[in-house]
């Protein structure tokens, strides 16, 4: 596979593992002293929801993202927050721990635990918005 080709992880995955990525990670967050402070305590399940349903649709499930926020726009959804590379690092280190747990499940390959790492980083590292 090439570095930049698309692999239908919706459909490879399932949305099940997908959403036990998004719901693995978001029990790792409120106790988190870096990410924790970042979410807002009121619209926790929404802004988990939102991850939720932008990986489903960005991994080529439905476009259900799309239809209820529109554009993606991630740098701007995310410009209130400070997204530095700590904050960029911890991010990605609850997220795979997440995506760990589906591996060690046999829900998630080791190929596509390294494309799913890569994408993510990505996504991750572009939305870096202090130094």
């Amino acid at each position: 596979m090439a570095e930049n080709e698309e692999l239908p992880i919706h459909r490879l995955l399932g949305e099940e593992t997908l959403v036990a990525i998004v719901a693995g990670f978001y029990r790792q967050v409120p106790g988190d002293p870096i990410l924790g402070p970042m979410y807002p305590k009121q619209d926790f399940a929404g802004a988990e929801q939102r991850l939720r349903s932008f990986l489903i649709y960005r991994f080529g499930g439905p476009p259900d993202y799309l239809r209820d926020r529109g554009h993606p726009r991630l740098r701007m959804r995310h410009a209130p927050f400070v997204v530095d590379r700590v904050a960029r690092d911890r991010w990605m280190e609850l997220m795979m721990r997440s995506v760990d747990e589906q591996v060690a499940a046999q829900k998630v390959s080791a190929e596509h635990r390294a494309y799913v790492e890569r994408f993510l980083g990505d996504i991750a590292t572009f939305l870096i918005n202090q130094a």
